[in-house]
């Protein structure tokens, strides 16, 4: 007889032996259990607590992920607790599947030994964030600091290919994982846990789960600054970080454009809104000097990132240019910072860098405490 297939049936049935968050009702019925997602002998889902229990309730959160260890087939399991409701928790009238909406957490734990941490962020794809995230990184870690890099999208993890890293597994002790290390940055991301052509096909609380294990259960160490690349948009991702950790603050990518201003105006607003400082505008792709006849162009315009910081009230960061270098260097695996320290592009990462660690160092207000009804 053949290995039995590992099928979300099996699972929930292995499941049905936990009591609930209410200690009577079998777990798959007690309407706190996420959908599973399962695959390649993986296994995530999320457990549905009121955040004021989370500690209280962590036990439930161990026997489910142990008890799922235990099946055949299954190679690894994620299982985190969230305050978001899952689907099938209260009546609806069709299949789909709430993401995670902006409700704020409880509490926000902070990650031991890490003292700040910073999002980078953009309201759309394609203006060269991670790039963006992988040089800032650097240029902190320049000037002294102990620097983590964090990638934080799921769907599109960047981070392998920038380091050239995409052939390498971090190591575990038990449930930690230990960072991958390059040009003095410790580094993680859902790009070395996963297959590179794997299709992550994840809702909201897969996308929590995951983000919390590469937040939380990772030997961090201690770390002046962990930089945070998150995914495009404001969405699941965003807004995890920002009700579950106590982030210093968000840098926003963008290009000079109009299309990519209203999206990185929209980035901003989301952090405005959750009580994340932003600590400034990089205006990425600002220009482009040929190299044969040194003549500047203004592929996307100018300027447009500095008027909108501006006007916004934040603080802008610089300009970066649009260069072959910074491109080939990136793909290459070697980011120009690390490569080229001396040179121009690097030297533009680093006046950004300087002024993210003077924004950090400063006394921060206490922001205003936010309450969303319903």
């Amino acid at each position: 007889m053949g290995t039995q297939e590992l099928t979300t049936d099996i699972i929930r049935a292995a499941l049905a032996s936990i009591p609930g968050p209410d200690g009577r009702t079998p777990l798959p019925r007690s309407g706190s259990l996420s959908e599973i997602v399962v695959h390649k002998g993986k296994v995530y889902f999320a457990i549905h607590v009121e955040a004021a229990r989370a500690a209280q309730l962590e036990p439930l959160r161990l026997a489910a992920e142990n008890i799922v260890r235990g099946i055949p087939g299954v190679e690894g399991v994620i299982v985190s607790l969230t305050d978001e409701k899952p689907a099938g928790a209260t009546a609806s009238t069709d299949n789909r599947q709430p993401g995670p909406r902006a409700r704020a957490a409880t509490t926000k734990a902070g990650v031991p030994g890490v003292k700040h941490i910073i999002a980078v962020a953009s309201g759309k794809g394609g203006v060269g964030k991670s790039t963006t995230a992988a040089n800032l990184a650097l240029a902190l870690s320049q000037l002294g600091h102990k620097v983590g890099l964090m990638d934080a999208d799921i769907y599109g993890p960047s981070l392998p290919k920038l380091f050239g890293l995409s052939d390498k597994k971090p190591e575990s002790e038990g449930r930690t994982l230990k960072p991958l290390t390059a040009y003095g940055l410790k580094l993680m991301s859902i790009g070395f846990l996963v297959d590179q052509e794997a299709a992550m096909i994840w809702r909201g609380p897969m996308v929590m789960s995951a983000l919390q294990q590469i937040l939380r259960e990772v030997a961090w160490g201690e770390l002046d600054i962990l930089v945070v690349d998150m995914p495009p948009g404001t969405g699941d991702a965003q807004l995890t970080m920002a009700q579950s950790v106590p982030l210093s603050g968000a840098v926003i990518v963008s290009t000079p454009q109009d299309l990519a201003l209203i999206d990185a105006r929209r980035g901003v607003t989301m952090f405005e809104q959750v009580a994340v400082p932003v600590l400034g505008v990089i205006e990425n792709m600002s220009y482009f000097i040929c190299p044969h006849c040194s003549t500047r162009s203004d592929i996307f315009g100018h300027g447009g990132a500095c008027t909108e910081a501006h006007r916004r009230g934040v603080p802008f960061l610089g300009e970066i240019a649009l260069d072959m270098t910074i491109r080939e260097t990136s793909d290459a695996g070697k980011p120009i910072v690390a490569t080229a320290p001396e040179g121009p592009h690097a030297q533009a990462y680093l006046a950004i860098a300087k002024q993210v660690a003077e924004s950090l160092a400063a006394p921060q207000r206490q922001p205003p405490r936010i309450v969303i009804e319903r």
